[in-house]
């Protein structure tokens, strides 16, 4: 139920979460600080067109794999890529803006080619009152039980990142070759038509918050959408707000405006 004063349409929201949620660069290049190596050779690759993102995120999955087994003598698991990713800076205010935005009932997505860990984490901090189940946009069974203690989340979750041995996230399992491609780097525009059609939300209600060229297509399907923490001025055209300031309580402030302004066009 909307809090009094507070619209009482119902909206989808969709976050970035790289230099959105996150304060990092990315939640890849987290964890490759924390192994002390980069990815300069695939990034060229990829920005010279000999490169197509599957087969980036595949190499940069192996990067992560030789670079552990060079240090640790060992192949790496699941439960050690995820404790990479252990002390993830987080932007300021960010659980207000969702927390907040859940209690004006509109919905909340995670949109990000970031890491999947990271986005799962943040969903449980807002966990539903339903029990896990597997389903498009949910978090998996591990985090689920070891974060929301065993139930669901309120939020609507596509990140890439990592698969495991058995195609499960149990803590133990060796960590494959290949990577999870959930998020295409022009597909953000797609994931929110679709989740805006499934959730049954009207594309008046729609807004959209990301940082850099690779949010244009979801800015493009947003009814509003907004530029925070910008990485450089190619999203500019397309974007309603430019917020520089990293504090999402401004995004908030900004997202319940516009929403209290549909409410008055009803």
């Amino acid at each position: 139920m909307a809090r009094e004063g507070v619209s009482k349409v119902r909206g989808l929201v969709c976050l970035d979460m790289d230099r959105v949620l996150v304060d990092h660069l990315s939640t890849w290049q987290f964890v490759y600080d924390r192994l002390g190596i980069n990815n300069d050779e695939s990034f060229s690759l990829y920005n010279q067109g000999l490169l197509d993102e599957w087969d980036w995120i595949k190499l940069d999955i192996a990067l992560i794999k030789d670079s552990w087994r060079e240090q640790h003598g060992s192949e790496i698991t699941d439960a050690d890529l995820r404790g990479c990713m252990i002390g993830m800076p987080m932007m300021k205010n960010y659980q207000q803006l969702i927390q907040s935005l859940l209690d004006d009932g509109h919905h909340v997505a995670i949109v990000s080619g970031g890491l999947q860990q990271t986005a799962r984490d943040i969903a449980c901090l807002f966990p539903s009152d339903t029990k896990w189940k597997r389903r498009w946009g949910g978090i998996d069974r591990h985090t689920s039980a070891k974060l929301a203690d065993g139930y669901d989340t309120q939020l609507h979750v596509f990140t890439n990142g990592w698969t495991t041995d058995s195609g499960q996230t149990n803590g133990s399992l060796l960590v494959q070759d290949f990577g999870r491609y959930q998020v295409q780097m022009d597909g953000k525009g797609s994931l929110v038509r679709m989740l805006r059609r499934r959730l049954g939300v009207d594309s008046s209600h729609v807004i959209a918050v990301g940082d850099s060229a690779g949010d244009i297509g979801m800015f493009i399907e947003a009814a509003y959408a907004i530029c925070f923490n910008p990485w450089d001025e190619r999203p500019y055209p397309h974007v309603d707000e430019i917020i520089h300031e990293k504090d999402l309580s401004i995004v908030l402030e900004s997202c319940r405006r516009f929403f209290s302004d549909q409410e008055g066009e009803k």
